[in-house]
């Protein structure tokens, strides 16, 4: 069980951290105690898998003694788990300004002494903390696809291809483009297997109708350089922390052209590992 703890400066960008991180498929819970990390590992372990991969914010301020932290994880790592301690923070201009716009109190802003002490009182506070942290991430600057590129760098080391679902769409424009598409594409310069009286009843899944269209040349450059283009552009997307991908084929009813490309590409994609579904929206309208 790989466990993440999400520690750091109060208005340095934990909760963030926590969402980018749910998006990469790890359960997060955000203001854990550390005294009730012990007891949730149990639980997550009884589940038997379930819960693999988890991420924990936590504020240590709480805490009289640091050291309280370091001896609830070592206790953690007995109980088998893999912890990595990340670490954030921002310059102290940052801060401010984030609170700021935000007309939140910093927790350690009493008594009137503005936040900017408060701030240095609590980097003093946690300087034990990030000295044992695994990872230390500034977020001054940083973008959120700065901040998801550097995650995934981190933490999805050998899993790049799990890190982005794509859905494959074949659709008819007669009844409208579909919405969600990221990328579209008109197959319409295909001739129309519609026209052909054998070949009208059957679909782009049928392979009577797979067979016309891919013995074209046309089609077949086609299914080619689309091919080519993505395996050239997904390792990118996925390095700027795409989560999603929605790739529409559409033709004239949605029955015949881009069902078959549709599913061919989705083959090829399959082929590279990348997680991919399939829908043929418009296949059997009429």
């Amino acid at each position: 069980m790989d466990i993440i703890i999400i520690s750091g400066l109060s208005g340095a960008g934990k909760s963030r951290v926590a969402a980018v991180l749910e998006d990469m498929d790890f359960y997060c819970v955000d203001n854990m105690p550390v005294e009730m990390m012990p007891k949730f590992v149990e639980l997550c372990l009884a589940t038997q898998g379930r819960y693999e991969r988890v991420a924990l914010v936590t504020d240590v301020r709480a805490l009289e003694n640091i050291s309280d932290l370091f001896n609830t994880l070592d206790e953690m790592r007995g109980m088998g788990c893999v912890l990595s301690i990340l670490y954030i923070e921002a310059e102290v201009g940052t801060i401010v300004m984030r609170y700021k716009e935000t007309r939140r109190r910093h927790p350690l802003d009493t008594a009137g002494r503005g936040i900017a002490d408060a701030v240095k009182e609590e980097m003093k506070i946690l300087l034990p903390l990030r000295e044992q942290a695994d990872e230390i991430i500034d977020t001054t600057g940083l973008t959120l696809n700065g901040l998801q590129r550097r995650l995934n760098k981190r933490f999805m080391v050998g899993q790049d291809h799990k890190t982005m679902n794509i859905t494959i769409k074949s659709f008819g424009f007669k009844h409208g483009m579909p919405i969600e598409a990221d990328m579209l594409f008109d197959v319409r310069f295909m001739p129309n297997p519609f026209y052909i009286p054998e070949l009208r009843d059957k679909t782009g899944l049928d392979d009577i109708v797979k067979d016309y269209v891919f013995g074209l040349e046309q089609s077949n450059k086609f299914l080619e350089r689309i091919c080519d283009m993505f395996d050239f552009l997904l390792p990118y997307y996925v390095e700027e922390g795409r989560r999603y991908l929605v790739i529409c084929f559409g033709c004239t009813g949605g029955r015949h052209r881009s069902p078959a490309v549709a599913q061919a590409l989705y083959d090829h994609l399959c082929g590279q590992g990348y997680p991919v579904d399939c829908i043929h929206r418009d296949i059997d309208r009429a």
